[in-house]
């Protein structure tokens, strides 16, 4: 037990950036991403003597984060929007910081899975397999929801802002 201690301590101090970073990314909020966090490690840890392969730990995680993240919108309607006083009076462009502001909230207001699947494929850079297992759901289901995102995305700020941010198909 001592040993899966330690192993599951190296795991969550080696790890604990790239989790703050994704659940950050879902959540749009320090204080909430760092719960996020907590709450995977703490699954992870329950059943880390259950992991076949301790190399499946951070997808094991992730899962647990994604999974947490949307019981809590769904819980307590967080997918609601949220009213920001940023909006730009002029066309957006990608290569300028207001834009990447913009793309951010508007990412922000995409259902949970949308947003999870867009976070897991274009900011964690993971395949459409990896995503997948990430999400506990099929290859399909992940192309989509980001087609789907794209699509709401390229709606409310246009093609081409879409598309310099990095976020094709």
């Amino acid at each position: 037990m001592v040993a899966d201690t330690t192993a599951f301590a190296e795991f969550a101090t080696g790890r604990h950036a790239a989790l703050f970073r994704y659940a950050y990314l879902l959540a749009g909020d320090r204080g909430l991403a760092e719960d996020l966090v907590q709450e995977g490690l703490v699954k992870t840890y329950v059943s880390w003597h259950r992991l076949r392969d301790p190399q499946n730990a951070e997808a094991y995680t992730r899962r647990a984060i994604t999974n947490t993240a949307i019981a809590w919108w769904r819980r307590k309607s967080w997918h609601a929007e949220r009213p920001h006083d940023d909006v730009p009076d002029r066309a957006v462009h990608a290569d300028d910081s207001t834009a990447r502001i913009w793309l951010w909230h508007e990412l922000q207001q995409l259902p949970p899975r949308q947003r999870a699947a867009l976070v897991l494929r274009y900011y964690e850079d993971l395949t459409e397999v990896q995503t997948a297992e990430v999400l506990g759901c099929s290859v399909g289901t992940v192309k989509s929801q980001v087609s789907d995102a794209l699509k709401k995305l390229r709606a409310r700020l246009g093609a081409d802002v879409v598309q310099k941010a990095g976020l094709t198909e």
